[in-house]
C-alpha cells in the first residue's frame, strides 16, 4: 500500500491530482495539507506516509523554507516537489537541497505516476531534458541552507523585515516585545553571516521563486 501526503494550498489541484493518481496506484491512501504547519503536523500524525508531494509556494514554504524544514524534521521522508515554478534554477536548487524529484504541474499524469514510482524505489527523478539542462546550473543552495537554520519565528521576522516593517511594527504584528524582535534580528544576522538587516533581506531576495 502506498500512502502519499499531497501538500498544496490549492484544493482544486489537490483533488485533480488525487483523482488522477488513485486509478494508477493499487490501494492508495492520500493525506492532504495546505501549509508548512499543516504539512509538518500531518507527517507527525501519519508516520506511515511513504512519499510527500510538496508545493514550493504554500503559506510558510516560500524561499525553499518549506522543503528545508521538511527535510530537517523528517530526513528519511522522500520528497517530490510538484510545482509550477519550474525554471532551471529552481529545479537545480530543489534537487541540491535533497528532494528526490521535481515534477512540473504541467506534466502529464502518466509522467507524474512514473516519477513517483521511481522515487518510491529509492531513485531520484527528473524529466530527461531537465536533467541535462541543469547539469551546469548555478544554484543558491548555500543561502537556502543558511535560511533553513532559522527558527519559524526568526523566519517570520525576516519576512517582515523584507516587507519593510520597523521593529515596532514587527513586534505588533507578532505580538512580541521590541526587545524580542531585536534578539531575533541579532540571531538572524548571525545565522546568515551578515552584518545588517539590509544584507539579510538581499540574501532572501536571491531565493525568490518566480
Amino acid at each position: 500500500m502506498a500512502k502519499f501526503l499531497i501538500a498544496d494550498d490549492h484544493p482544486l489541484f489537490r483533488q485533480a491530482l488525487i483523482g488522477a493518481l488513485e486509478p494508477l496506484f493499487e490501494d492508495l491512501h492520500i493525506v492532504e495539507s495546505d501549509s508548512l504547519e499543516s504539512t509538518l503536523d500531518a507527517l507527525k500524525e501519519h508516520t506511515d506516509i511513504t512519499l510527500t508531494l510538496l508545493d514550493l509556494t504554500m503559506p510558510g514554504c516560500d524561499n525553499y523554507y518549506g522543503l528545508t524544514q521538511v527535510q530537517k524534521e523528517f530526513p528519511n521522508m522522500p520528497v517530490a516537489v510538484v510545482s509550477a515554478s519550474d525554471s532551471l534554477a529552481v529545479v537545480a536548487n530543489v534537487m541540491e537541497l535533497g528532494a528526490k524529484g521535481f515534477i512540473s504541474k504541467t506534466s502529464p499524469v502518466a509522467t507524474t505516476a512514473s516519477a513517483l514510482t521511481e522515487i518510491m524505489k529509492g531513485n531520484t527523478w527528473l524529466a530527461p531534458e531537465i536533467r541535462v539542462a541543469i547539469a551546469n546550473q548555478i544554484t543558491s543552495t548555500e543561502i537556502a541552507k543558511k535560511v533553513s537554520e532559522l527558527t519559524p519565528k526568526q523566519y517570520q521576522v525576516l519576512k517582515l523585515l523584507q516587507g519593510g516593517l520597523l521593529n515596532k511594527q514587527i513586534a505588533s504584528d507578532l505580538n512580541i516585545t521590541e526587545a524580542t524582535v531585536k534578539a531575533h534580528i541579532s540571531a538572524i544576522l548571525r545565522k546568515l553571516n551578515v552584518n545588517t538587516r539590509t544584507q539579510a533581506v538581499l540574501l532572501l531576495k536571491d531565493l525568490e521563486i518566480d
